[in-house]
């Protein structure tokens, strides 16, 4: 699945799933050009990476910003010349509280984090895809997507959204050689989620690296036949 030519774009690169993809496409023999939110959080976690003609950083970026996600867009471009593949991993979690009782507030954050930074990323790469030819989109929803469930609608309710985002895009780009996919990660095993759930089975759950071997399989040429689906990625 190696390709030293191909270029992948990875939002939320500073996050466990950011993390464990791009360092599973590099180890692939990627390019890559890493977003992440945080003024200096990317060369905090990949100071080998600074400088390198192969990768490229690009930090403290909005990208629930429209004009945020086409300057990142236009800087990869002329650094690279091609984005083949997008990693959308930006997201987040809320939940806990009945509808009734659940703050707007969380639901503005979890559709924006979840849903906006999406569209707007896709928005702005697509056009690049179409002049190349083609392109792969990978975007993380979330088992929640699949079902509501009690005192998580707003979360479960962002994620679905993300996966008729995908089938929506898959449908629009189907003869354009662009395939757009995403992944259904169950309880993902990070240092954040053990904190706030101690007294969980931790053997359970996903694992990021397992995450991040599918979103790789999505991106290569051996998927070219899948496009429009939501791969389940639960592990235990």
């Amino acid at each position: 699945m190696a390709n030293p030519n191909r270029v992948a774009m990875i939002t939320g690169a500073a996050g466990n799933l950011g993390q464990a993809t791009t360092r599973t496409f590099i180890e692939a023999g990627t390019h890559t050009a890493l977003v992440g939110r945080g003024a200096g959080s990317l060369r905090s976690v990949y100071p080998e990476l600074v400088g390198s003609p192969d990768h490229m950083l690009i930090e403290g970026v909005d990208l629930g910003d429209p004009s945020a996600a086409a300057t990142i867009v236009s800087d990869v471009m002329g650094r690279f010349g091609r984005i083949d593949v997008l990693v959308n991993t930006v997201g987040t979690y809320r939940g806990g509280l009945p509808v009734q009782d659940e703050d707007i507030e969380t639901w503005d954050l979890l559709y924006t984090a979840n849903v906006r930074t999406t569209v707007l990323m896709c928005r702005a790469t697509i056009p690049a895809m179409l002049e190349n030819g083609s392109g792969r989109i990978i975007n993380v929803a979330a088992r929640a997507a699949l079902a509501g469930g009690a005192n998580a609608a707003a979360y479960s309710a962002s994620k679905s959204g993300v996966v008729r985002l995908t089938e929506s895009l898959a449908a629009e780009l189907r003869d354009s050689n662009i395939n757009v996919n995403c992944v259904l990660p169950g309880t993902i095993d990070t240092p954040k989620n053990r904190e706030a759930m101690p007294d969980a089975d931790f053997s359970r759950w996903v694992t990021p690296n397992a995450v991040a071997d599918v979103i790789l399989f999505l991106s290569s040429e051996e998927s070219r036949g899948v496009s429009g689906a939501a791969i389940p990625v639960y592990e235990g």
